[in-house]
């Protein structure tokens, strides 16, 4: 991913960087050491924290209303705490929570998930609205996840599959629009 250009608040000196394309709602707030791929997008009233740690998001992904990404310190008990890393493609759905965790690529998190430390979701995954992954949790590719604490419902069809890529080429477009608007 290419930074082209600086938005958001410092910590410690450093500022957020997007790629290509991005668009960030002005009542989003993004602080420190978070870089943002091309094509992504940040929708009102996300919070992302690169603070203690820092946040990386992939291409064509999309941070829905309200959803909070934070991160865990290092610390002698773990030196490198955990930063939270976000695939391609991924839509993350209104009010959620990702905390230093790793989401892969074809992505869905459902309205008001809760992804916690240290889980990793592989690529081409669901989890269904108002699911819990616990800490350290690994959610296997291909899958629906449903539950709190999530459980592996089923195998995604292979309309499912396509709409997770859909999902994101929506954003996409949406996105440009909005783009359209705030500049002229």
């Amino acid at each position: 991913m290419t930074a082209s250009k600086s938005i958001g608040r410092p910590y410690k000196g450093q500022y957020p960087q997007l790629g290509a394309r991005c668009y960030i709602d002005a009542s989003a707030v993004i602080v420190g050491d978070i870089k943002i791929g091309d094509d992504s997008s940040i929708w009102p009233l996300v919070a992302a924290r690169g603070d203690v740690n820092y946040i990386r998001i992939g291409a064509r992904t999309n941070i829905q209303d309200g959803s909070v990404l934070h991160v865990t310190r290092t610390g002698p008990d773990d030196p490198h705490g955990y930063p939270l890393l976000i695939g391609d493609d991924v839509t993350v759905g209104h009010h959620c929570m990702l905390h230093g965790c790793i989401v892969g690529n074809r992505i869905l998190v459902g309205m008001s998930a809760v992804v916690m430390d240290g889980a990793v979701i592989e690529d081409d995954v669901i989890i269904g609205a108002g699911s819990l992954v616990p800490p350290g949790k690994r959610l296997e590719s291909g899958h629906l996840y449903v539950g709190s604490p999530v459980k592996k419902a089923r195998p995604l069809s292979d309309e499912e599959r396509a709409f997770l890529q859909k999902s994101a080429a929506n954003y996409v477009y949406l996105k440009n629009e909005y783009l359209k608007e705030t500049q002229g």
